[in-house]
Formats: C-alpha cells, structure tokens, sequence
C-alpha cells in the first residue's frame, strides 16, 4: 500500500494527504447532521406540517445511517474501498441537493432517508481506511486527523446551521454540502491510494446484513421514543427496544450456526482490545454525547441564549479538543491506548464534576473554563478507544470491526442522549417550576455522566500498553 518509511517525528507525506482527503470527505455528513437540527422550526413552518412529522427528517437520517453501517462491511470486501468511499460522498452531495430542493415534507423525508444511507457508508469505510494506510506504527496520529470532522460537527455544525438559517434560508444548509463535495471528491481521487477488496471470497451476506440494521433500526427508534417520553416505561419504547433485541438474539443465533462466516462475527469480541473498546466507546458516548444535549438546553433555559448563542458558549470545548488533538494521536503511538483513556478520564472528571453545581449566576469564563478542560480529555477518550479496537486484527477483520465499531457508537450516542433526558425530566416531575428546582434536573443528569465517566476505568484497564515505549 504506502510503504514509504515513517519519519520519526510525523507521517510520511502520502500518508498524511490520503488522511486529510478521507477527514475532509467524512466532513459534509458530520455537520449536516447537526446543522439540520437548528433549522426544525422553518423547516416546521416552510412545509406547513407538524413537528412529530418534520422530526422524521433527522429520525429517519439516522435510522437509515444505521441500517447503512452493516451493508459498508459487505462493499468494503468485495470492491476497491477508495471507489466505494468516494462513490459514497458523491451520492451525499447529490441526495443534499435534492433535500434543498425538496417541494414537500414526503419527497424531503424521501432524501434525508438517502442522505443517512449515504453517511451510513461513509462512516465506517472512513476509520477502516485510515487503519489500513496508517498501519500500526501510525494509528495514534492518522486517528487524530480523522476526529477534525468529527470536532468540527458538533461544535460548529449548529453555529454555521443558524447563521446560514438567519442570513439565508434552510436550503442552503443542504447546498453548501455541494462544496464541500465539489472540494473534496477531486482531492479524494487525486491522494487517496487504491484498496484492494479486503475479502474478494466473502459472499454476500443478505441475512446477517438485514438482521443487524433491523435490529440497529429498532434499538434506536426504542431508545429515541424514550427521549421523547423522557422514561424507558413507555409502550412504544418496549416495544421497539423488545424487537431490536429479539432481532439481536437470532443474530446471535445465527453467528454460531454460520460459524462466525457473517457480516460482523461474534468472535472477534475474543480479542481483549476489541471487547474493551466496544464497552468503552458504548459508555463514552454516553458520558459524551449526552451532556452536548443539555449543555445547550442550560445555555438556553438559564441564561436565555439565542441557539446560535448557546452553539457558541461550546465553542471553548472545541477549542479544547483541537489543541490536545495531535499530541494525543502521538501519544497513543508511542505508549499504547491504556493510560492516554486514564489520565484523559481522570482529566475529564475535573472539567464534569464541577457542571453538577453551576446555577444561572456561574461566570460565564469559568463555565468556558471547565468546557475547554473537558474538551481537552474528550480526544483521549474517544481516539485511543477507537484505534485500539483495530489492534492485532488481521486486515481482512477491519472491516467487520468498523461495522461493529460504528453499530455500538450509534447505539452509545443514542442511549446516552435517551437516558440524560430522562434523568433530567423524572427529577423536576412534580416539582415547582422554578429556576433552583430546573437546576436539579441538570445537575442529575451531569451527575449520571461524571458516574458513566468512572465506570469507563474499568474497560480501559484492558486496552494496549506498549511497554518498550
């Protein structure tokens, strides 16, 4: 593949370039997923339709990302992966384009849905082909190029949505993914290495595919309706949750009679650094993604921030995140994954345990203060999780772990969004509403994450260590 000798201090030229095309390619799909999200309400009034019914726009997305994440798998082992990557990024740009264009609310679910099947495969192909031109030797540091879109999304996505909301109209939250494209789809083509097919003798594997998405498909809708109710005791929760694990029982059953010949074999949670990974990305995203949900919210009930305030009351925790960013993937490369996840949680601690106390009248610079330390610790977190769940897999593995990767992150994200809304709305049930008595429901939720953040020293006991270092 790349076989020009790694420079001591950084990464071979080639390396790097194919590195940044993948990250800028992946880019489009992470913002548009959180820029969508600040235009509901004209999207709401634009096709004159209620909001359960414009919600279907970003469930839809992500329900259809989810049943997306197995089918990668199957593509990157029987066709050339940097065909399959860029196709990918292309049929986004186009299906963005329709989106804005869209003339009703059925035709604009229509191209969401196509839209997250495109990010769907987009995502996993992403980490699985920055593992294969890095190598070993340079996983650390190739990972912590891709987290730039994965930054860049969540912080900037809904700063960017509300500014072009305000300035323009909704349609150009999809347009702009067209440049983005347009910039990224030649640079792609021109650095990004041919990927041989990692398993040309694999076979398609129809129910192993059909049974994971169905079973993401549901888990998710379950655990989203249980945002909605904020309580898992709900019908519609059970319901959905009851199918999705059912659907994950008869995968379970199948695995063992296909004898681990499937789309995501069971045994590869054998591998320690594989297993450790998956619980710690599963709770990370948790103690992550959950507090971004109410973080806004506490800018916006307490403090009375426009959205596109509150999106840049976050900016510090971005900030944060980029200036650890290239040191971590260093780190990870020279000492192994186990204690960069350590010191970043114990680091993370310190900038979530004082959120449990903040009340309206928090400075606002040593609120910025404690995002920026938590920011800090989020890429040791998530980077060396994510790196070490590859380590030791044979290459014609990679795809399967960044299909089971990618399905425990979707889950963990949506769980962690699910259970903080519900701690914060069964707190403040029955209680008076008053400022001090909403501060209650954010300060349990910050807690759950701080108590998710201890747990998740547990895994990493069991992650790599390089001793030679």
């Amino acid at each position: 593949m790349l076989t020009n000798k790694v420079k001591e201090q950084g990464l071979p030229k080639e390396i790097l370039m194919a590195a940044w095309a993948i990250a800028l390619g992946a880019i489009a799909p992470m913002l548009d997923s959180t820029m969508v999200n600040i235009a509901i309400d004209k999207l709401n009034k634009d096709f004159n339709t209620t909001l359960d019914t414009i919600q279907w726009a970003v469930t839809g997305y992500v329900l259809a990302l989810a049943i997306a994440v197995p089918v990668s798998g199957w593509l990157m082992n029987k066709f050339n992966g940097k065909k399959i990557f860029i196709g990918a990024v292309i049929a986004f740009g186009v299906t963005s384009v329709f989106a804005g264009i869209s003339w009703d609310i059925s035709s604009f679910i229509l191209f969401r849905l196509l839209q997250g099947f495109s990010a769907g495969i987009i995502t996993p192909l992403m980490s699985t082909l920055l593992v294969k031109t890095a190598g070993p030797d340079n996983l650390g540091k190739v990972m912590a190029i891709v987290s730039t879109p994965m930054i860049f999304g969540p912080i900037l996505g809904p700063v960017i949505g509300g500014f072009i909301v305000q300035a323009a109209s909704w349609h150009w939250i999809f347009f702009i993914n067209v440049f983005i494209v347009l910039i990224a789809a030649p640079l792609m083509m021109k650095t990004i290495p041919d990927f041989e097919p990692f398993n040309k003798n694999s076979k398609l594997d129809i129910f192993g595919i059909v049974d994971l998405s169905l079973m993401s498909a549901a888990l998710i809708y379950g655990i989203t309706k249980a945002a909605d109710h904020a309580s898992f005791n709900n019908s519609e929760t059970i319901l959905w949750v009851g199918i999705g694990l059912a659907f994950a029982v008869s995968y379970l059953v199948y695995n063992r009679i296909r004898k681990n010949q499937t789309v995501l074999p069971i045994n590869l949670f054998a591998h320690k650094s594989f297993l450790a990974s998956s619980i710690g990305l599963f709770l990370a995203n948790i103690a992550v993604m959950g507090p971004m949900l109410i973080l806004p919210l506490f800018f916006q009930n307490f403090r009375h921030f426009t959205a596109i305030e509150a999106a840049l009351a976050l900016i510090p925790q971005g900030v944060g995140m980029l200036v650890t960013r290239p040191m971590i993937g260093k780190m990870i490369d020279k000492i192994g994954a186990k204690y960069v996840v350590i010191v970043s949680l114990i680091l993370s601690l310190i900038g979530s345990i004082p959120l449990i106390f903040i009340t309206d009248k928090t400075s606002m610079i040593w609120i910025a203060i404690i995002l920026f330390i938590r920011g800090t610790s989020f890429g040791g977190i998530m980077l060396p999780l994510t790196s070490d769940a590859y380590t030791g897999l044979d290459s014609k593995q990679l795809p399967e772990a960044g299909v089971g990767i990618n399905i425990i992150e979707n889950l963990g994200s949506s769980f962690g969004s699910a259970i903080i809304a519900t701690v914060v709305a069964n707190v403040v049930q029955g209680l008076q509403p008053t400022i001090a008595n909403g501060l209650k429901g954010y300060h349990a939720g910050f807690l759950v994450s701080a108590i998710v953040l201890v747990v998740i020293f547990i895994p990493s006991l069991f992650l790599t260590h390089k001793k030679n270092a």
